[in-house]
């Protein structure tokens, strides 16, 4: 029987000295035992405790499946689906009207806040000084200025995400981006919308390669949802989620930028773009970097399991703010039944299972880690017919559940916002 330190390593895929030497040094700083075990048993107490809640009751857990979990983690999320798409009030995701009736939705349940956006001025002066030729075409205009007469400019930036190339949107139109100053923000509240239903055809390719049709832009505190649904199971609850998620990631950021105005204006743009980038330490820091034997901790700002599930840095210590944006979606979720009222929507289930996970045998008997957070889940859905199963979101979670567990959520974001740029710190 594995150790509370073995299970947390198998967990995270990293060795089993790796999870011992950051219990101790962890100690050393907080004066906090036992946390590693605790974590563990609170674990299995929620795995147990929903393994009942399906059905699962009489059964050892030595006996039950990984493929009989899947599917009943799937039915559990089609039910739940089904419920989301009745509050909001939607009737058919055919019609025109549903993509932003469940903006509206998610802004009634968790209402957009504010913070420091570029001007829409300054907007609109980088798109006529590098014109998308693409959106031009798409929309047959001639002139950026004859576009943006007619057109609103918030839409306009969202279609250089799925229209124009990437690699002159990277090496010209957002090279722009190096000139920016303070001065070229305002302070105006998070906008939430649906596009027009004229942008769907152009961006079947986006969303066919995402797998979703919601996406953001930081800089502009805009969040956008491409009027397409692909018909899938779960599609509805993956959309109020990533909307909930974009929510808070974009405050987030918002409050960094605000942090890189008071910092300094020389650096305001590096930095901007830095955050923007997404940028985390690109090579393993030197000894000498630890200060007195401190514990050393990566910021991961964004999901590096998606491109190398191999990458270095998912095997150090480290804490991923997108984990934490997640984590706030599934509170959002959850507290739909107390705004809506009369809605008993049963999704307590998700509740605190952001990082929960155990191994089950598949059928040859061989031992899988099976993920309990709702999105790993639904995006598994979504993706069933290519048979990929996520894990990603939990593990991530699960490296914030340990740093929580010797601090705070508070301090994980306080610290992650400070040594952002950085890209680690030591505690």
């Amino acid at each position: 029987m594995d150790t509370p330190q073995e299970k947390i390593a198998r967990m995270l895929r990293v060795s089993k000295q790796t999870i011992n030497d950051l219990e101790s040094s962890m100690e050393r700083a907080t004066g906090k035992v036992g946390v590693m075990a605790r974590i563990v048993e609170e674990n299995d107490a929620l795995v147990s405790d929903r393994l009942h809640r399906l059905g699962f009751g009489g059964k050892d857990m030595k006996d039950i499946k990984a493929v009989e979990i899947f599917d009943a983690l799937r039915s559990k999320i089609e039910a739940d689906d089904l419920k989301i798409f009745e509050v909001c009030g939607v009737f058919s995701l055919r019609l025109e009207s549903t993509a932003q009736k469940i903006c509206d939705f998610v802004a009634s349940v968790t209402p957009p806040g504010e913070g420091y956006f570029l001007k829409l001025t300054k907007a609109a002066e980088l798109l006529k000084a590098e014109p998308p030729k693409k959106i031009l075409e798409a929309l047959k205009y001639a002139t950026v200025s004859e576009m943006l007469a007619k057109e609103d400019i918030r839409e306009v930036y969202c279609a250089l995400r799925f229209l124009e190339d990437p690699v002159w949107l990277n090496t010209v139109f957002f090279k722009q981006y190096e000139q920016l100053t303070p001065k070229d923000f305002e302070w105006r509240k998070i906008h939430l919308q649906a596009l027009q239903p004229k942008w769907a055809s152009a961006a079947e390719k986006f969303v066919a390669k995402k797998y979703h049709n919601v996406s953001h832009l930081k800089e502009l505190g805009v969040i956008f949802v491409i009027p397409i649904f692909l018909g899938i199971s779960g599609e509805t609850l993956r959309l109020v989620s990533l909307l909930n998620h974009y929510l808070h990631e974009v405050a987030y950021y918002a409050t960094l930028f605000e942090g890189f105005m008071k910092k300094s204006e020389e650096t305001f743009a590096a930095h901007l773009i830095s955050a923007l980038r997404g940028d985390v330490v690109a090579r393993r820091l030197p000894s000498f970097a630890m200060e007195a034997d401190r514990p050393r901790w990566l910021i991961v700002q964004r999901y590096l399991a998606k491109d190398d599930e191999n990458d270095w840095r998912l095997f150090e210590p480290h804490v991923n703010p997108e984990a934490l944006h997640w984590a706030r979606a599934e509170a959002d979720i959850l507290n739909i039944e107390h705004v809506v009222r009369g809605f008993k929507d049963g999704l307590d289930f998700w509740r605190g299972l952001g990082w929960a996970g155990d191994f089950f045998p598949t059928e040859t008997g061989v031992p899988v880690l099976v993920s309990f957070n709702i999105v790993d889940t639904v995006m598994a859905l979504v993706k069933e017919k290519e048979l990929i199963k996520y894990l990603y979101h939990q593990q991530e979670a699960l490296w914030n559940k340990i740093f929580i567990s010797y601090f705070s959520e508070a301090e994980l974001e306080d610290w992650s916002q400070r040594y952002i740029i950085q890209g680690w710190f030591g505690v």
